[in-house]
């Protein structure tokens, strides 16, 4: 996979993409990652990449010429999804960063300023995603989400690729609690089923927590889930123990 990110600030990203998953991903060939200043690409002899909005307003636009000519520079044999990063965009999930980590090369656009040219939206990009409903002084940081979300993701980029199927969100539920040694720390256990050695009751309590902790924490998730017959019965014990433990 190649990620392109185009910036007005790529001193912001050496440091994240050359740490952690991200470096050793692009040791091992996974991803390879391109960033560029598309100030580069202005037509002007200042550099100038953005301009007062027709009909008036506050804030500055960011012009379409250093964009097109930037994407088209950095644009490969393959067809790239070209992202647009700002707060009207799609709501980023984990469903869309399992669709983008199927991609061969990805462009990052991060905007700065009060917005685009609306031809930019228009002609240019594939998609507009924002990862929240709030706003950033530009779209570096969502670059760096999204680059990180779709990099792990990758064959080979975690030591053992069954962490990332089992992450929070890509089940639909969120993930189970975690123990490790010492089995006791200042009178706190591990529960005992995970000491026990039988993987099928581990599972069937990794599952059970999983949907333990989805009901108390994002209950929302849970009316876009098809619950088997036993994880409804789970439920409906959870939602009794909740009851029980409520009460005064």
């Amino acid at each position: 996979m190649r990620i392109d990110i185009l910036t007005l600030f790529p001193e912001m990203f050496p440091g994240v993409l050359s740490s952690s998953i991200l470096g050793k991903a692009q040791e091992k060939g996974i991803v390879q990652f391109e960033v560029t200043n598309f100030r580069d690409y202005s037509e002007s002899k200042h550099g100038t990449v953005d301009d007062t909005p027709y009909g008036g307003g506050g804030g500055m636009v960011l012009k379409p010429e250093p964009l097109f000519r930037a994407v088209e520079a950095v644009t490969t044999d393959s067809k790239p999804r070209v992202i647009l990063l700002c707060p009207q965009g799609v709501p980023y999930n984990q469903k869309l960063a399992e669709e983008l980590a199927k991609e061969e090369h990805l462009i990052l656009i991060c905007g700065h300023y009060e917005g685009y040219d609306e031809r930019i939206r228009e002609n240019l990009v594939t998609d507009e995603i924002s990862i929240g409903d709030y706003v950033l002084t530009g779209g570096e940081l969502g670059a760096m989400v999204i680059a990180d979300s779709v990099v792990r993701l990758q064959p080979g980029a975690l030591g053992n690729q069954t962490s990332a199927v089992e992450d929070s969100f890509s089940t639909g539920l969120l993930e189970y609690p975690h123990y490790t040694r010492p089995a006791e720390f200042r009178g706190w256990k591990v529960p005992d089923i995970l000491l026990s050695g039988h993987h099928a009751n581990i599972d069937k309590w990794r599952l059970r927590e999983s949907l333990r902790r989805t009901y108390e924490r994002r209950p929302d998730l849970l009316d876009k889930l098809e619950l088997t017959p036993e994880m409804k019965k789970w439920l409906q014990e959870i939602k009794e123990e909740k009851k029980m433990a409520d009460k005064p």
